[in-house]
């Protein structure tokens, strides 16, 4: 009888949070994410990832917030994933993958640097990620960078070099002024509650009342899976299962990078 209980708590939970997801969607979401005293200015943002995936598994619920807000996303991916030779396949998936969330393949750029090439143990050097990096903000005149915090959400080393490499570009005196935030990590159990993990984003933003940390709610949670269906080379039961599950297929927390 308890564990009945337990299971119809958590089906009330889960139902409602997924209300909530159709509540915004249906309403027109007010998150203040990169709005400027109310006035939402259209501004020049890159998405900093390690592995062609990443945008689909991790950074879905902002790129669909972005786009619908009409600001103009650039993605630059350091690597094709290549750990298992399959880097060709996965750059070309990538590029569908953007499709789906509405970012023009033209708009992405994938490296293959023999520097930074993907795998467990394998360290990117945050001098040359910082460098490329410049040279995308300067190229395409970036406003915003957006990437992952200190832990990569997963941990996995690319991840985390990648936050250093984005963390030495606002170090530097000429980019002082590209604005700068991280997708939030969560712990395990967050991860894995799916859109229940809404009302704990809610609740830790605000907590952060200056502005500092937002909560973005996927309004299209079914174009999070198409995106990441498009990566068919990775597409496997138990990133089914991840992009079924996790909460960032649902809701991204981004906090601010202060130089």
């Amino acid at each position: 009888m308890e564990w009945l209980l337990i299971v119809v708590s958590l089906t009330v939970i889960w139902v409602a949070s997924l209300c909530k997801v159709l509540h915004e969607s249906l309403s027109g979401s007010k998150a203040t994410f990169l709005d400027d005293g109310g006035v939402s200015l259209k501004r020049n943002v890159l998405l900093v990832i390690a592995h062609p995936d990443d945008e689909s598994m991790f950074f879905a619920p902002t790129i669909n917030y972005l786009t619908s807000k009409g600001h103009n996303v650039h993605i630059l991916c350091m690597s094709t994933g290549n750990a298992d030779g399959m880097g060709d396949t996965r750059k070309q998936e990538l590029y569908l993958a953007a499709a789906t969330l509405k970012v023009s393949p033209q708009q992405v750029n994938i490296l293959d640097h023999p520097d930074l090439q993907d795998g467990f143990g394998k360290i990117w050097n945050s001098d040359l990620l910082a460098g490329i990096v410049k040279e995308e903000v300067d190229r395409h005149s970036i406003d915003v960078v957006i990437s992952f915090d200190n832990y990569g959400v997963s941990g996995h080393c690319n991840h985390c070099d990648v936050h250093r490499g984005v963390r030495k570009v606002l170090q530097d005196a000429s980019h002082k002024n590209v604005e700068a935030w991280e997708l939030v990590s969560t712990n395990i159990l967050r991860k894995y509650i799916g859109p229940v993990d809404i009302w704990l984003s809610i609740l830790y933003a605000k907590l952060h009342p200056n502005r500092q940390l937002h909560f973005l709610i996927n309004e299209r949670p079914r174009k999070s899976y198409a995106a990441m269906a498009q990566h068919r080379s990775q597409w496997v039961w138990f990133r089914k299962l991840f992009v079924s599950f996790s909460s960032y297929t649902f809701v991204n927390s981004l906090k601010k990078i202060n130089n």
